[in-house]
């Protein structure tokens, strides 16, 4: 434990819009003196008690995803406690090395996140437990996937094995579709080594929604449902993206399908990962659809999911670096409970929260950068309301200008969900930058009935 309980300085890693929701919310702790985002992004730069790193000794370019950059930082700021936020640092082993040295780590072992950076352990793994999921097969080559095509007939899905910034997944309504996303992947490196092999996989019908989970390898105290809008257009048309938006709580899932949820698929992967042996510390995410035979796990992650990040922790009420804290230790979040008299699970606010992603012009192809984003403070200031940076950087000149492809997360809490839409995008009307675009309809199918 650190000498002070009061007085945590965290190391964040990560400098996307999930990044700044984790350090905003961490520097609301009373028990937390500092956090370090590394690197952090023009957003975290701004929020009080929060700094950006982005070197380690001797003025060197740090790299998150470098296992040694992330312990020699840490043991520099004397850090207490060292969140990694995205998946690339969890898939390297960085907590494995810290927690190795002696630190204390939120996040799972490289073992454990096999989940997310292997999609075929992944379905293996499902299939082993009998965790509800699609039927799938594993292929080693591009003759063996489109034999299992064949098999499975259409509309498929396609997916690279390993990670692939939320970009690896095909959904081909038909047979050259599918062929051609296997040559992309397989034969033409479009994601590198994550797409050596691939998994084909039945195609589900019905909605998606996202169900996170904190775990101390032990407990798991999940968050509401939310919804995330992977497609880069309005009304679900082009390309997937890493997320152009969501809400929380999403009403497609009600609370029997939460439970079922908890269930069927948490608690049995969490008891599962600790008999084979990778006990699983952090945040389990879900990715589901919700087919007329009940939930089926499309997709396991091993972090905090974005953008359903900036849409959940606006919602908890609960100490953030507590339950990371708890986390940490190993069983401490059922002891937490026992100390509160409670058992209930996570304390959240009844109301709901929207994120509208802003993105360069092009993504989530080529896009340009330097763009000069205006409109930031009017938008801040407006009740309720609060933009996560992700792709964005100060210049020498203390303008903020893009740096990325999913530039900033507007987000606005209300009282209901159709509140919390209307001032999303009130926010998004101030702000400013040249090539911006942005989904019109996120949370829309909720509002319309159809959602829930």
């Amino acid at each position: 434990m650190p000498q002070d309980p009061q007085n945590l300085k965290v190391l964040l890693i990560g400098g996307g819009g999930r990044e700044h929701a984790i350090a905003w919310k961490l520097a609301e702790s009373p028990l937390v003196s500092h956090v370090f985002c590394a690197p952090g992004n023009a957003g975290t730069a701004h929020e009080p008690f929060v700094t950006n790193l982005d070197t380690v000794a001797e003025e060197r370019p740090f790299d998150p995803k470098n296992p040694q950059d992330v312990l020699l930082l840490a043991r520099r700021l004397k850090a207490d406690l060292v969140v990694v936020g995205p998946e690339d640092p969890l898939a390297a082993g960085v907590t494995d090395v810290l927690t190795e040295a002696g630190l204390r780590v939120f996040g799972p072992t490289r073992s454990a996140a096999r989940l997310e950076s292997s999609k075929s352990f992944a379905k293996a793994f499902m299939s082993r437990h009998r965790i509800p999921t699609a039927r799938f097969e594993v292929a080693e080559t591009p003759q063996s996937a489109i034999s299992a095509v064949n098999r499975f007939g259409t509309p498929v899905v396609v997916k690279a094995d390993g990670l692939a910034a939320g970009k690896g997944v095909t959904v081909a309504p038909d047979r050259s579709a599918a062929e051609l996303s296997i040559h992309e992947a397989m034969e033409e490196s479009a994601f590198g080594e994550a797409g050596r092999r691939v998994v084909i996989e039945e195609y589900l019908e019905g909605q998606e929604v996202s169900v996170l989970g904190i775990t101390d390898g032990d407990t798991v105290l999940p968050f509401p449902p939310a919804q995330d809008h992977k497609r880069v257009f309005s009304g679900d048309s082009g390309p997937n993206t890493g997320g152009m938006g969501a809400y929380c709580p999403a009403p497609v899932l009600g609370p029997a399908g939460q439970d079922f949820v908890r269930s069927h698929v948490l608690e049995p992967t969490i008891r599962a990962m600790a008999a084979e042996g990778a006990p699983f510390r952090g945040v389990l995410y879900a990715g589901l659809m919700l087919t007329r035979d009940g939930p089926r796990v499309l997709e396991f992650n091993c972090r905090f999911g974005d953008p359903e990040t900036q849409v959940i922790l606006p919602l908890l009420n609960d100490d953030l670096a507590e339950l990371m804290m708890a986390v940490a230790a190993g069983s401490g979040l059922r002891r937490r409970a026992r100390a509160r008299d409670r058992d209930r699970g996570l304390d959240l606010s009844p109301r709901s929260a929207v994120c509208v992603v802003m993105a360069s012009g092009g993504y989530p192809g080529r896009y340009e950068t330097g763009k000069v984003i205006d409109g930031l403070e009017v938008a801040s200031v407006r009740s309720g309301v609060k933009i996560f940076h992700a792709g964005t950087k100060v210049t020498g000149r203390g303008r903020v200008v893009t740096s990325g492809g999913r530039v900033l997360n507007v987000v606005a809490t209300a009282p209901t969900l159709a509140a919390a839409v209307k001032e999303a995008y009130k926010a998004v009307a101030l702000i400013r930058f040249e090539g911006a675009h942005f989904r019109t309809d996120i949370a829309a199918r909720a509002l319309s009935g159809s959602g829930g």
